[in-house]
C-alpha cells in the first residue's frame, strides 16, 4: 500500500482502509489542533492509519470575497506542528508550480485539486519533489483517464502516488459517485474516495457551493463496501460556520460513530 511511503503514517494488521481527515482550510492553529486532536484520538481507537488534511490555501473560489486563507507559510506551519505534535503525516492542496517546492518543505503529501489533475507542469513539479503525490480525479474525466495522470508521476520516478475519486458532473449543480471507476483506477495507483466533495452542490446561484452531508454515511458505506483502499472526509466541529465548504461537511461530533460502522464493514468484507 502506498503509506508505506508517507512517513510518520502509523500502520496496522487490521486491514482497515487509511483516512485522510481534518478541515476544508486552516483557518487558525486553535481550530486546526482541536480538530487533529479529536481524530488522532478516534483513528488511535479503532486502528486507522491517518493522515491530517488541511488547505493551506484556498485558490478555487466561486466569488473574490469567499475565504482564501489565513496567510501561505503561516497555514503551512500549523499543519507541520500538527504533525510534530501528532505524529501524524499531512496532506495539503496545491494551485502552481512554486506551491509545489514551498508546500514540500512542511506537509507529506501534495495534493492536485480535481480542475487542474491535466495540468502537466503541476503534476510533474509535485513528483519531482519526491513526496507523496494526490491527484484528484477531474469532475468532468473518466476513471480509465487517469490512468494517463499516474503515469505523468511515475515518468518522475516517483512511485508514491495515489488517485482520489471525488465524484463526476452530473448536470450544472450535481455530483455523482461511480464505484465502477474504484476497482477501475486501483489498477493505476491506491484509491481513495473522497466522500464530502462527492457531496458537493457546485454552480449554486449565490456562489457558494451548496452539499448534501446527510448523505455522507451512505456514500462512505458504499465505497467500503466496493473495496476502496482510503477514504477522504472534510470535518469541523462547526461547518455552519466554517470558512470554506461547510455545507459538505461532516460534523465533528459525528465522526467516531461513522468510522465506527466503516471499520465493521471493513472487517466483513475481509472476511470473504
Amino acid at each position: 500500500m502506498i503509506l508505506t511511503h508517507i512517513p510518520q503514517i502509523k500502520h496496522t494488521e487490521s486491514g482497515n482502509f487509511f483516512l485522510l481527515a481534518g478541515p476544508c482550510a486552516i483557518e487558525g492553529e486553535e481550530m486546526a489542533f482541536r480538530i487533529a486532536e479529536k481524530l488522532v484520538e478516534i483513528t488511535d481507537k479503532l486502528e486507522i492509519p491517518f493522515v491530517f488534511k488541511g488547505s493551506f490555501k484556498k485558490a478555487n473560489r466561486s466569488r473574490i470575497d469567499s475565504f482564501s486563507g489565513i496567510g501561505d507559510e503561516k497555514a503551512l506551519k500549523i499543519l507541520r506542528k500538527i504533525s510534530e505534535t501528532f505524529h501524524v503525516p499531512t496532506v495539503t492542496d496545491i494551485h502552481t508550480n512554486e506551491d509545489a517546492q514551498i508546500a514540500a518543505e512542511y506537509v507529506d503529501v501534495l495534493q492536485i485539486p480535481a480542475f487542474l489533475v491535466r495540468q502537466t507542469d503541476l503534476v510533474v513539479a509535485a513528483a519531482n519533489t519526491g513526496k507523496t503525490v494526490n491527484l484528484k480525479k477531474g469532475q468532468f474525466m473518466s476513471p480509465e483517464s487517469m490512468k494517463h495522470a499516474v503515469q505523468k508521476v511515475l515518468d518522475c520516478h516517483n512511485e508514491s502516488v495515489m488517485v482520489t475519486d471525488r465524484g463526476t458532473m452530473f448536470g450544472y449543480q450535481d455530483m455523482i459517485v461511480d464505484y465502477r471507476g474504484i476497482p477501475t483506477m486501483q489498477q493505476y495507483a491506491t484509491t481513495v474516495l473522497d466522500v464530502t466533495h462527492s457531496l458537493q452542490q457546485p454552480n449554486q446561484t449565490i456562489g457558494v457551493t451548496g452539499g448534501r452531508p446527510d448523505m455522507i454515511e451512505t456514500v462512505a458505506k458504499a465505497g467500503i463496501a466496493v473495496g476502496v483502499d482510503g477514504i477522504f472526509i472534510e470535518t469541523h466541529f462547526d461547518p455552519a460556520n466554517a470558512k470554506s465548504d461547510g455545507a459538505n461537511m461532516l460534523h465533528l461530533d459525528y465522526f467516531e460513530d461513522l468510522m465506527t460502522k466503516l471499520v465493521a464493514i471493513r472487517k466483513t468484507i475481509n472476511q470473504f
